[in-house]
């Protein structure tokens, strides 16, 4: 590995720690840098900017939160696409808390994008990135309508995921998040 990449691995895995840890505000080139022991120069040579940086280690963060649950749900075998999504909420749910920071920094560089758009590119690439692996997650299927399905399902997530931000009371799991679903004509029968 080259001393470039390395450099830049070591600033992303810094920026996750700190988006991870430290509200949006506190989230500064300075602390990027001391936290993954690299020049605060560096950012921009590799990056451009601390916000495309930010936003990278957002979609990495959220990259690996997906891989988390589709470890556990790839445990199961012949599970139906609606057992699926039951499981990944119970996962998320279980999951959420520990992801606060990415989830406030994530709500952070989606506001950033509508003014910066080298981070609009960036957060749409990792939301076509995330449709068809989330579709794949569920089952949905690999055609466009299953990608579709799983961009509805990845915009409740993070939907919920702003919510719970406001107040953890606005989460809806469990029963609730089955009884929603079947109220809105979303619910899916359950395998036998």
């Amino acid at each position: 590995m080259s001393p470039q990449r390395s450099n830049r691995s070591s600033l992303l895995e810094g920026a996750l720690r700190c988006v991870e840890r430290l509200p949006p505000e506190r989230v500064t080139a300075r602390a990027i840098a001391a936290e993954s022991g690299a020049n605060v120069a560096s950012i921009t040579y590799h990056f451009r900017s601390k916000d495309e940086l930010i936003t990278e280690a957002v979609i990495a963060g959220l990259d690996r939160w997906l891989a988390e649950i589709a470890a556990s749900i790839g445990e199961v075998e012949d599970l139906a696409p609606a057992d699926r999504l039951r499981q990944a909420w119970a996962l998320i749910e279980t999951t959420r808390r520990r992801h606060r920071g990415l989830a406030r920094n994530f709500l952070g560089a989606l506001a950033r994008a509508q003014h910066d758009s080298r981070v609009r590119r960036t957060l749409a690439e990792g939301f076509r990135r995330t449709r068809p692996r989330v579709a794949q997650l569920l089952g949905l299927g690999d055609d466009l309508a299953g990608e579709d399905a799983a961009g509805l399902v990845h915009s409740m997530f993070t939907g919920l995921l702003f919510q719970s931000l406001l107040d953890s009371s606005l989460a809806i799991e469990g029963a609730r998040m089955d009884a929603a679903q079947e109220r809105l004509g979303l619910g899916l029968p359950r395998s036998s």
